[in-house]
């Protein structure tokens, strides 16, 4: 593996995912949610840098390939995982296309392993999906430093919001926070929704061109 800047970039991906979690871990709130949020919105943005430098310098390499959507998929799951134990908590609002993400990357990733060395090329609403789920748990992780700076108090959602009248149900903060707080949230509820939509069709579409593989094996 030779250690250019798009692979430097790629492992230094790998390492934030983990080092957002750390954050929580070992420091208190707002510190913890502004180095997480640094970490995570720097590493997203190589995500789009390693991939566009490789191709520019022409040094793609196999260990690029293999690393970067691993690096993808920690990121996403790393970040969902904090904001479930963290911030968002278990509301309904949140949990569901947290777990429509996270079960559509394991199913893709068995799939990809049964199907070994045959390569299906990544479509276009594939990196639209993880574009998606990088800008929604980017905007959740900035809603509890963006409420430290305009003097409100983040609470958590309470696990029956679904139920709740929209305007209360995404506030952490309740009718009585500030208005930033709740357009944060809501923003990036309605961003993983989103997210969750495109990670079902773009999942579809990869077992729909896989299916003559898999039947193949079948015969």
């Amino acid at each position: 593996m030779r250690w250019t800047v798009p692979n430097v970039l790629t492992v230094s991906r790998v390492l934030a995912a983990p080092g957002v979690l750390f954050a929580f871990l070992l420091l208190d709130s707002p510190y913890a949610d502004w180095i997480a949020l640094i970490l995570f919105t720097g590493a997203a943005i190589t995500d789009y840098f390693d991939g566009w430098l490789a191709r520019l310098w022409r040094q793609e390499s196999a260990f690029g390939r293999m690393l970067d959507p691993i690096a993808d998929k920690l990121m996403v799951a790393i970040g969902l995982l904090v904001l479930a134990t963290f911030s968002v908590g278990a509301t309904p609002l949140y949990l569901i296309p947290a777990s429509v993400i996270l079960t559509r990357e394991i199913l893709i990733s068995g799939l990809r392993e049964f199907l070994g060395e045959v390569k299906l090329h990544v479509t276009r609403i594939a990196k639209w999906k993880t574009t998606a789920q990088l800008v929604a748990i980017g905007v959740l992780l900035s809603a509890v430093p963006l409420a430290h700076l305009t003097g409100a108090e983040p609470r958590p959602v309470r696990p029956g919001a679904l139920a709740q009248p929209i305007g209360a149900a995404v506030a952490w903060g309740g009718p009585e926070a500030l208005p930033v707080w709740n357009w944060v949230v809501a923003s990036g509820l309605a961003l993983l929704w989103i997210a969750a939509i495109l990670t079902v069709v773009s999942g579809w579409d990869y077992f729909r061109k896989a299916l003559p593989y898999i039947h193949g094996r079948e015969r």
